[in-house]
């Protein structure tokens, strides 16, 4: 059940840093940006352009040392290569005290340094860098499984989607995510529902796959975790074809940083002040 039928960058880097360091199943459904550190759409004299059959995947990470390296190991770029795609990896250091940044550059990524903190502002340094003509993303936690990344751009490519979001929630094993935290997912998907006649049944899920062209047409301005929700929100109400896909999420590696009570406020808070204001 396709919910929407419209069909409808190499970068000089702010600062990058190079100093040594199950199967899926298809649930078809469904920026300007005005901080200074994000000037992609600005400076004149940046050519942004996309290299054909290129997936970037993005990494936000913040004192992820413990994780980080496994997460990188797990992305399958050979056997993306033996379906006809390149990968360039990119973590996007948000202020690391530890190793995050080290281990990673060892590990083959392209680290970019974004000292302006938030969830958002991690991501937007990542897409205003991406040169792929895909992008996906994911935690540097091991939550989420990159060796599903093969299944996800096959899916892409054969309904011709625009963007895929991911499920965490109809197959989660016990123990994998607090009770709170789960709770808290399930009155966001019916927040956002009501409010947006979202189809998504997890708005807060942070593995995407998407056509970088869309990029500039959403207006996701939040530099923080209502990024997520966000960036689905727009794509949806923007008329790209887009799906679900669930996947198989699993327990953190390293120091959780979610905060539930404040975090949750700020994401509800985020949700009406979009749907008032559009």
């Amino acid at each position: 059940m396709l919910i929407s039928n419209k069909n409808n960058t190499d970068v000089i880097m702010e600062k990058e840093i190079v100093d040594k360091s199950y199967q899926v199943k298809e649930e078809p459904l469904p920026f300007p940006d005005r901080r200074i550190d994000d000037r992609r759409a600005n400076d004149r004299r940046r050519k942004t352009y996309s290299v054909k059959n290129r997936i970037t995947v993005v990494i936000p990470a913040l004192n992820e040392e413990q994780g980080i390296g496994k997460v990188l190991d797990e992305i399958p770029v050979d056997e993306l290569k033996e379906i006809g795609y390149s990968i360039e990896v990119m973590v996007i250091d948000n202020g690391s005290k530890d190793k995050t940044k080290y281990i990673a550059d060892n590990h083959g990524a392209k680290v970019i340094v974004q000292p302006i903190k938030g969830y958002g502002n991690a991501y937007k340094a990542g897409f205003a860098n991406a040169c792929g003509e895909f992008i996906a993303t994911g935690d540097a936690d091991l939550t989420y499984p990159f060796s599903c990344l093969p299944e996800l751009i096959t899916k892409m490519k054969d309904g011709d989607l625009d963007f895929i979001t991911t499920n965490r929630l109809d197959d989660l094993e016990p123990g994998v995510m607090s009770k709170s935290h789960y709770f808290g997912n399930m009155a966001f998907h019916l927040m956002t529902k009501i409010l947006f006649k979202l189809p998504f049944k997890d708005s807060q899920s942070g593995m995407w796959l998407f056509k970088k062209e869309i990029w500039p047409k959403l207006n996701v301005v939040s530099s923080g975790m209502p990024f997520s929700q966000e960036l689905k929100i727009e794509a949806y109400r923007k008329g790209f074809k887009c799906a679900e896909i669930p996947i198989k999420y699993r327990a953190r590696v390293g120091e959780v940083k979610l905060n539930t009570i404040k975090d949750g406020i700020g994401n509800m808070l985020h949700l009406l002040r979009k749907r008032i204001f559009k």
